[in-house]
């Protein structure tokens, strides 16, 4: 296996996000992490969709009911911090997006856990870790 196999990406709509270059970038610029609403990120993700047996039930940023390995979810370190990144929005303040911690987000909804760790990304962080796809 190269190390671009190995690489962890996270790919949303027109790009991909590279999240081994993301932990790099945190290792050489270490910050806080920041509490991450868990309940406020889990409906904007619709988490709750995952389970619903209406088949019209959809996500419109999060995980699909396939996409999202609920078993592995339950084994994750809720201590580990996420990742989210800015991504800018011409004339408005950037957007906050979960690249990385989605096992994580679920299990913390599950567990009841008001807040996960999260490292923010700036905007040009996010510009340097983001491709188009």
């Amino acid at each position: 296996m190269t190390d671009d196999q190995r690489r962890q990406r996270f790919v949303f709509g027109p790009w991909v996000f590279d999240i081994s270059a993301a932990l790099t970038l945190i290792a050489a610029r270490p910050r806080d992490a920041q509490p991450l609403n868990v309940t406020a990120w889990a409906n904007a993700y619709g988490l709750h969709h995952l389970d619903n047996p209406n088949p019209w039930a959809t996500n419109l940023i999060g995980p699909t009911t396939n996409t999202l390995h609920r078993a592995y979810a339950m084994t994750t370190d809720l201590t580990t911090p996420v990742i989210v990144c800015q991504i800018p929005i011409t004339g408005q303040q950037p957007a906050p997006l979960l690249i990385d911690g989605t096992h994580r987000l679920y299990r913390a909804w599950r567990e009841q856990v008001p807040q996960l760790p999260a490292y923010l990304l700036t905007p040009a962080e996010t510009q340097q870790i983001q491709t188009p796809r």
